[in-house]
């Protein structure tokens, strides 16, 4: 399995606001679906975060992102383990295969893959 990338989701009430607060720091959008909006670091683009409304069809808020190579393997691996799925795996329209999953410490895990 390889990662990919980590990145933060953080929940907001104002997408708008806090996109141009994190151009402030020098982010600049790389994906907008409405309800989530990723932002990106123009000279480093693997420094990411995500600005979340509503999720589209997850009931739970993530608090990480992890991509991941194989999410398929991932999500065999975590079930055997006896972990947490707090959002099933599925293809997502907007290109992804995700599951959730909740660590020891109670955060939701959004682990996803790209179609």
């Amino acid at each position: 399995m390889t990662i990919r990338r980590v990145v933060p989701d953080i929940r907001c009430d104002d997408l708008d606001g806090s996109r141009r607060f994190y151009g402030l720091l020098g982010f600049v959008e790389v994906m907008n679906l409405g309800w989530v909006t990723t932002l990106a670091s123009p000279s480093n683009p693997t420094a990411q975060l995500t600005l979340m409304g509503e999720d589209a069809t997850a009931a739970v808020h993530p608090d990480m992102s992890i991509e991941v190579d194989d999410v398929d393997a991932v999500y065999a691996t975590v079930v055997a383990a006896g972990a947490e799925i707090v959002h099933p795996l599925q293809d997502e329209e907007w290109g992804v295969r995700r599951f959730f999953v909740r660590d020891p410490n109670g955060q939701v895990v959004n682990v996803v893959g790209h179609l």
